[in-house]
């Protein structure tokens, strides 16, 4: 076991979470969310380094947080004990009550002080009092199908310095794409995705596609890699954006045209865009 832990991890709170059974051990499916969610610390720990080196202080948000695995292990990791503690503050966003409760007894267990649990959806918590104006990182693991959108317009909206995404089941692309072939059907571009799973796997990776290249639009650097290898988990994608500059319509110009090709115009409101102005150059 000692493969996976790492140094200082605790045991105690492996074990509230289910990761680890009451003896200290790991099955083959805890094994894998560990290293899933410690593999995930691993490329989220230098943007929480980042952030406090730069603004003395960091505020993240876990969006769909369901048993807040990555909350707490990022707190026990990096928070726990370390003389930044005061500085650090994690918010946990879930609209099942049951899971807010468990998470927040257990933070006080654990004496996790600076962890909040809110039983909010994404779109209540951008007005709710609850959740500070500054949010410096924003986190949404496998949210399923619009609830990662939801999330990214949070962030847009909070202008996040830091957004990590492992998207999940993605349906709504997939199903606009479904009823468009009714009309695209004499272009050869629809072949594509003429067959049910080829419609699901591209609309799919259309979603990322267009999550991509909105983010760039509101001025982010976009990473794309695999999160862990396609044995632990199919959806595997785990993008990383980060704030760098201002708006770009470039890349709005893309994604509207690519909404375009496919005859998916009702999306343009699920992705918006910066405003863009048409004397504004596309390069």
């Amino acid at each position: 076991m000692e493969d996976i832990l790492k140094s200082g991890q605790s045991v105690e709170l492996l074990k509230e979470l289910h990761i680890l059974t009451v003896d200290g051990k790991l099955n083959q499916d805890s094994r894998r969310k560990l290293k899933q969610v410690n593999h995930l610390f691993h490329f989220i720990e230098p943007l929480m380094k980042d952030t406090l080196d730069n603004k003395k202080r960091m505020n993240l948000i876990d969006h769909g947080a369901g048993k807040s695995y990555l909350g707490f292990i990022l707190y026990d990791l990096f928070v726990k004990n370390k003389s930044y503690q005061d500085q650090c503050h994690l918010y946990g966003i879930e609209t099942r009550s049951e899971l807010v409760t468990k998470s927040q007894d257990l933070a006080q267990r654990l004496k996790f002080k600076n962890m909040n649990f809110l039983n909010l959806s994404v779109e209540a918590s951008m007005t709710s009092d609850q959740v500070p104006s500054n949010i410096d990182i924003v986190t949404a693991l496998h949210a399923c199908d619009t609830a990662t959108d939801d999330a990214i317009k949070f962030a847009l909206k909070r202008e996040s310095q830091y957004i990590v995404l492992v998207p999940c089941c993605q349906a709504e692309v997939a199903s606009h794409l479904k009823q468009s072939k009714k009309f695209l059907a004499q272009q050869a571009l629809t072949e594509i995705y003429r067959h049910a799973i080829h419609t699901r796997e591209f609309g799919s990776h259309l979603t990322n596609v267009l999550r991509c290249l909105q983010l760039e639009a509101f001025g982010y650097q976009v990473t794309v890699t695999e999160l862990v290898g396609f044995e632990h988990s199919m959806k595997n994608e785990l993008i990383i954006a980060k704030k760098i500059e201002k708006p770009r319509p470039r890349f709005a110009h893309k994604m509207k045209e690519i909404l375009n090709q496919f005859g998916l115009h009702d999306l343009e409101s699920r992705f918006f865009t910066p405003v863009i102005n048409s004397n504004e150059s596309v390069n």
